[in-house]
């Protein structure tokens, strides 16, 4: 059987391929049949460097619909996309790049001389550009090929694209999903969101992330919905596209940033089937408040880098659990069809409804393991198969699923994962830091922010604005912390381990005052 990814998606397509497919905020319509053939002669060209079957390419660029048949391009050929966040410092490619070996790597042509030497270097053969206004000299080489392209047979094992997720000690780890995960994902959601003929989808969101690239996209192109395709989010832009759209999936940041526009009203969303928010926490306000301005329910889910979606609050009546179809806010509902979820002890001991604990799963979702390492990819699956993801939540009397910390103190900013020991790494090399420490508050705007404790050592003095601007210099902005305060001493338990649950109460009571 053949679990080609773009084949799936293929079948989704409109039978009439001159209908638009994707509308930009730059006035450009692009048709499914600009999809098919784009990614076709994309996809020849790949085929054209006779590279290693399930070679990497490695983009990194900003969101354009150029990438998307990139995407679709890599697919069809056989090989694994591997998106990097533009923000992205030099330092930060540098590990990806050496640690994925990519034989191609795609990046803007003002990022070009750098790019390319950490890539040459690292034995790369290929660095191509491209840029969001359809430049650059990837597609110059495109198109010389032919419009027509046979997809490659897959499996359902056969990788499609590797996600770069970091660990608590800095290291970023690759998370290895295939053609059939993503596929078996988007078949679960397509149902389960009630996709439907004649829905719209406005893409707001970035490329680079599970969210976006996966959940969002698959979604449009598995039902053959046009995307009004934004490329950046803009609260005012979204709202004015709300009459022609049905579905919107964004992070909490969207949510109460459309809130904070005075047009936000039922009639503004009165077209409006579905809002769906994931990637970070909503807070019960928002989700309160959404309803009593627009009379709709957000949909919050929840998923991750090595599983894709793995629950969700309803859409409709889920028969699995008494056909009821309430959204429940600080919930992210149910598990999805096909997911196996379980809370477990520090002893692995299964734990009952209500109980704390950790968040385990398996299903046909969930990826194979971590590039490279088989130790880690060892540590994080229990013995009978089961994914222990790092969450820490309970399940409901009515099966509703809560998420309610991170055993490894993860941080959700703006939908964007940020791990405190890639930050304290960064701050405990710059000069003066004897020490640091960050934890995540509670933000009205990203959900979470980064709050950064530092020493510094003997004798100097240190200023938390030069710290933060320096740190810009070294990681990728989403990842500064947004606010920082120098301390004399850190708190610590009796075996020295800096206790960052009384660093969140100091941070909490320094509000937004600190800088």
């Amino acid at each position: 059987m053949n679990h080609n990814l773009y084949s799936a998606l293929r079948r989704g397509f409109p039978a009439d391929l001159q209908q638009t497919a994707v509308e930009t905020d730059h006035g450009l319509a692009y048709s499914w049949s600009d999809l098919e053939r784009g990614s076709a002669m994309l996809a020849n060209w790949i085929d054209s460097l006779h590279l290693p079957s399930a070679s990497r390419i490695a983009v990194q660029t900003e969101k354009s619909v150029e990438v998307l048949m990139l995407y679709l391009a890599c697919l069809r050929s056989g090989h694994v996309f591997l998106p990097l966040n533009p923000a992205y410092q030099q330092t930060e490619i540098a590990y990806f790049v050496a640690n994925a070996e990519p034989a191609v790597v795609v990046c803007t042509p003002a990022n070009f001389g750098w790019v390319s030497k950490i890539a040459f270097q690292a034995g790369t053969r290929y660095v191509l550009t491209l840029d969001d206004q359809r430049g650059g000299s990837l597609l110059a080489r495109a198109a010389h090929h032919s419009d027509v392209h046979t997809p490659v047979v897959s499996a359902f094992d056969d990788l499609a694209a590797i996600i770069y997720t970091s660990g608590t000690t800095g290291r970023s780890k690759g998370a290895m999903l295939s053609h059939g995960n993503l596929l078996s994902n988007a078949q679960v959601l397509k149902d389960y969101w009630g996709w439907q003929t004649g829905d719209v989808l406005i893409h707001a969101l970035p490329v680079f992330h599970v969210h976006g690239l996966f959940v969002a996209i698959h979604g449009a192109l598995l039902n053959g919905s046009k995307m009004l395709w934004h490329s950046r989010f803009d609260a005012q832009q979204v709202l004015a596209d709300m009459p022609r759209a049905t579905v919107l999936m964004g992070v909490p940041t969207f949510y109460t940033r459309l809130l904070a526009l005075p047009g936000l009203n039922a009639e503004a969303c009165a077209h409006m089937r579905l809002f769906i928010s994931g990637s970070a926490p909503m807070l019960l306000d928002t989700f309160e408040s959404w309803h009593q301005r627009t009379g709709h329910t957000v949909l919050e889910r929840y998923g991750m880098s090595e599983t894709v979606m793995l629950t969700s609050n309803p859409y409709k009546p889920d028969e699995r659990h008494g056909g009821s179809s309430i959204r429940v806010g600080g919930s992210v509902g149910f598990p999805l069809p096909g997911v196996s979820l379980r809370i477990a002890g520090d002893n692995g001991e299964l734990l009952g409804s209500g109980e704390v604990g950790s968040i385990q799963v398996k299903g046909p979702n969930v990826f194979a393991g971590y590039w490279r390492m088989p130790e880690k990819t060892a540590q994080e699956f229990t013995a009978d198969g089961y994914f222990v993801t790092g969450d820490m939540g309970t399940v409901d009397d009515k099966a509703y699923v809560r998420i309610v910390g991170r055993s490894k103190d993860l941080i959700i900013s703006g939908g964007l994962n940020v791990y405190p020991a890639e930050v304290e790494d960064a701050l405990n090399n710059l000069p003066g830091v004897a020490e640091s420490a960050v934890v995540g508050v509670p933000h009205a705007d990203f959900g979470e922010a980064g709050f950064a404790f530092v020493l510094a050592r003997p004798g100097v003095e240190l200023q938390a604005a030069q710290l933060l601007a320096a740190l810009k210099t070294k990681l990728a902005n989403f990842k500064v912390p947004k606010h920082c305060q120098v301390v004399n001493d850190l708190p610590r338990n009796a075996m020295g381990k800096v206790q960052k649950n009384l660093l969140r109460e100091m941070a909490g009571k320094l509000g937004s005052g600190s800088n």
